[in-house]
């Protein structure tokens, strides 16, 4: 059974920084790609950022590019998300989620995922 656990949240001032983890159990990450969505106005999740299977690629929301990092620890079964730079509209609960079977073309697709976090709240303050 797969489960994705979020954690690290929490509220910075504008410009601060925070790192979110996302520990999977029931996962072999290097067979899973990895992502962040966060909720959007006219929207249910947008996409955030992805690590493709295998570890090596990720890929960004133009929103988030130059900001946010995303990164791995196969050997810990988690992902991390380092947020700098961070602005008020980056207000959101961000969840993890994971598949094994996507394709490149549905990476930011929300739809597409199999499993899911209970996500985490960050508040940026301005």
């Amino acid at each position: 059974q797969v489960h994705l656990v979020e954690s690290g949240g929490g509220t910075v001032q504008a410009g601060g920084s925070l790192k979110l983890t996302c520990a999977a159990s029931g996962l072999t990450l290097s067979r899973d790609t990895m992502a962040w969505f966060r909720p959007a106005p006219g929207t249910e999740r947008e996409f955030v950022g992805a690590i493709w299977r295998g570890g090596i690629n990720t890929y960004y929301a133009d929103s988030v590019k130059g900001r946010f990092t995303i990164s791995r620890d196969s050997a810990k079964r988690t992902m991390y998300l380092q947020m700098n730079g961070l602005k008020p509209e980056d207000t959101a609960v961000y969840y993890c989620a994971a598949d094994q079977r996507l394709i490149l073309s549905s990476m930011s697709t929300a739809s597409q995922y199999d499993y899911w976090g209970q996500g985490t709240q960050v508040t940026v303050s301005s």
